[in-house]
């Protein structure tokens, strides 16, 4: 089946920027008297806070700080860690692989807009997307379908037989599940392949620049 749109998710997936999200959560939950395991927190990341934050706090206390905490976090992501975050290695190669393909590019990410615009500079990707994403267009972010029913929506209603999810997180093949879209992983956020081909992801690999290598071959061409 010929896919006319890729559609990635971002963070571990384009840029590495997995353990620096998880630092950030866990300074904030520090900040708000939660000391939390930094590895507890870097499995939930590739949700947005509507999905991490009950993962460690009751209903009674997201009610009462969970947007500032949330909004904590997004304040020490900037001040702290996005200076740190790199891309992946062959990201913009990739890019103009799919569109010699005359593939379309869509961006679907759990994080704030504001952060996508960053690691668009990132990832050296700004002028090779044809639609983007972000939990401002979800009203629930990954595992639920609702960033990527967005992408397929802003491409004019397109058929989700005719797209590919790239991410690297069980959360997007399960999300790109719901939403009927065929998935393909990546190893580079930290998920194990038995992780991700449990999830749903028809095909895994090493990286973008390992994507890259074996385009030819992968469900993408």
């Amino acid at each position: 089946m010929l896919a006319k749109a890729i559609i990635f998710d971002v963070d571990g997936t384009l840029v590495d920027s997995v353990d620096l999200h998880a630092l950030a959560w866990q300074d904030a939950f520090s900040d708000f008297g939660h000391d939390l395991e930094l590895k507890a927190l870097r499995d939930q990341i590739g949700k947005g806070g509507d999905q991490l934050l009950p993962v460690f706090l009751t209903a009674e206390q997201i009610e009462a700080r969970g947007e500032a905490l949330q909004d904590h976090r997004s304040t020490i992501m900037h001040d702290r860690y996005m200076a740190r975050i790199v891309a992946f290695p062959d990201v913009r190669k990739l890019f103009q692989r799919l569109i010699q393909d005359g593939k379309k590019i869509a961006l679907a990410s759990s994080a704030k807009q504001a952060e996508v615009e960053t690691y668009k500079e990132v990832a050296d990707i700004v002028d090779l997307l044809d639609v983007e994403t972000s939990s401002d267009d979800a009203e629930k972010s990954k595992p639920h379908p609702d960033i990527f029913q967005a992408a397929l929506a802003k491409f004019g209603g397109l058929d989700p037989n005719d797209a590919i999810v790239v991410g690297d997180t069980p959360y997007d093949a399960q999300a790109a599940m719901k939403a009927g879209i065929r998935s393909v992983g990546l190893l580079c956020g930290g998920w194990s392949e038995a992780d991700l081909r449990a999830a749903g992801c028809i095909a895994v690999y090493r990286d973008p620049a390992d994507l890259l290598s074996r385009y030819e071959t992968s469900p993408l061409a």
